[in-house]
């Protein structure tokens, strides 16, 4: 009986000297953290009725009506950039414009509005962020009121988790604002 309560005893004080270790818990999930280097703008131009400045980093394709595809590899993000030309159908053409955006309502937490004026250009239009988890985190439309209307977005091409794209959604956003602001028509 001695040596059952000695063995006893052991096999305890052996058991909790083990457990007196720091409880092992799970790491939490977490996203890679990603540091984009300072942007380089340089200006594009070719025959369309516009030009503009982009990143350098960035890859620019012309498409169809002079339309451009504007991808950034490294981020798999692309701006889709298009051209209409205004022939007394601007009320329809803010109307779609305004109608893209909207559409991402169902998804976004919030979708943010900036006015963009610039009379010396003759550059007037909207700078939308959309806010969570959206097909697209920017979008833009520019316009002369007259004879050029551009629309931009920002597409990515992963699933849409705002927190984890964010670094390189706010990223492209500032290259897709500066390329607004610098937008003039010829």
């Amino acid at each position: 009986m001695f040596k059952k309560i000695i063995t006893f005893s052991i096999i305890l004080l052996s058991l909790l000297s083990i457990s007196c270790k720091d409880d092992v818990l799970p790491k939490p999930s977490s996203y890679l953290r990603l540091d984009y280097p300072e942007a380089k703008y340089v200006n594009f131009e070719n025959e369309c009725p516009f030009a503009f400045e982009m990143n350098s980093g960035a890859v620019i394709k012309g498409e169809k009506d002079c339309g451009f595809t504007i991808t950034y590899p490294k981020m798999k993000a692309t701006i889709y950039l298009t051209y209409k030309p205004v022939n007394d159908n601007i009320n329809k053409l803010l109307r779609d414009a305004q109608k893209l955006t909207y559409e991402h309502v169902i998804k976004a937490d919030d979708i943010l509005e900036q006015p963009y004026l610039n009379p010396k250009r003759k550059v007037y239009g909207m700078f939308y962020q959309v806010d969570g988890n959206a097909a697209t985190n920017s979008q833009f439309y520019a316009t002369d009121s007259t004879k050029h209307f551009v629309t931009g977005s920002i597409y990515f091409y992963a699933k849409p988790n705002f927190d984890s794209i964010m670094p390189a959604a706010s990223y492209v956003k500032n290259d897709m604002q500066r390329l607004m602001e610098t937008l003039k028509w010829k």
